[in-house]
């Protein structure tokens, strides 16, 4: 078997090929020029070609839904991005808003606490005024009270000296009939 594979390979060379005229089953390239027309032939025959261009298109198509369904996935993520974005710059204004709101809410409390200690302190400063008044108004009383005290002993003990007991006598019955008439 092998001899006789290396006696058609040595017999199959170019330079045999092509002898004789061009019209003879002895000549390989009308041979091939044969079969590639039988081959052509049956792919007709057999309607491979449409076949191929059915594939083709089917496939263009497919690839035309894919850029399609794509491009519509694209611009869906495109808004649904900006509506994301949009909600995004919706609370941080909404967060700017209420920090201001609370920058305010923290002033005003701030100028309240401040008017609430300026009224406190004025209470207090009135409390302290009345209690000096009170402390002064006593401290006058004791030293009045006192004053009369002395002056009441000096007099009695100056009227003990110069007063007789008939004058004492006297003074006591007008003290008297003088508080009856003040109570009648």
């Amino acid at each position: 078997m092998k001899r006789l594979a290396v006696l058609f390979a040595l017999f199959a060379t170019p330079a045999f090929a092509a002898k004789g005229p061009f019209f003879s089953l002895g000549n390989t390239d009308f041979v091939v020029l044969l079969g590639f027309i039988v081959f052509i032939g049956v792919l007709i025959y057999f309607k491979v070609p449409g076949l191929l261009m059915g594939m083709l298109d089917k496939r263009a198509e497919d690839i035309k839904k894919d850029l399609d369904e794509a491009r519509s996935l694209r611009e869906e993520a495109q808004a649904l991005l900006a509506s994301y974005e949009r909600k995004q710059q919706e609370v941080q204004e909404q967060a700017n808003r209420i920090v201001a709101k609370a920058r305010e809410d923290a002033e005003s409390a701030a100028e309240q606490a401040k008017e609430d200690l300026k009224t406190s302190i004025a209470r207090r400063l009135a409390a302290a005024e009345d209690q000096i008044a009170s402390a002064e108004a006593s401290a006058v009383k004791d030293v009045r009270d006192t004053a009369i005290g002395v002056a009441v002993a000096a007099a009695q003990e100056v009227i003990a000296k110069q007063t007789t007991a008939s004058a004492a006598n006297k003074l006591i019955d007008d003290g008297i009939a003088e508080v009856s008439a003040k109570l009648h």
